[in-house]
């Protein structure tokens, strides 16, 4: 994500933060709830079925990052989330995301 981002390709570094967030958030459902991990890319409603308690600004964040899912994966949505994905934009979301995933990461491990 990082290396994608320092190579100005910023809107795959949201998409791979996306799929970052998204398999910790599948390990933590394997964790509590089962080994048949759902086959979805929602990643507040995979947060939600694991029994994960997030604060509604985790939430509203999950909400804005599934959706670099699609558009960091579909030419249409592409062309008009890359004039969004400013330096200034990503790099914050950037650090959003590694901050979630440090949290997710000591959720795992306890």
């Amino acid at each position: 994500m990082r290396s994608l981002f320092e190579n100005e390709h910023r809107t795959w570094a949201l998409f791979i933060g996306h799929l970052v967030l998204e398999k910790l958030l599948k390990a933590f459902y394997v964790k509590n709830v089962d080994i048949k991990v759902p086959h979805i890319h929602n990643l507040v409603k995979i947060a939600r079925d694991s029994g994960l308690q997030l604060t509604d600004d985790q939430e509203d964040f999950l909400l804005e990052v599934t959706a670099y899912n699609i558009k960091g994966r579909y030419p249409d949505y592409k062309r008009s989330f890359h004039t969004k994905a400013t330096m200034e934009f990503t790099l914050d979301r950037i650090e959003k995301i590694e901050e979630m995933r440090k949290w997710l990461k000591e959720l795992l491990i306890k």
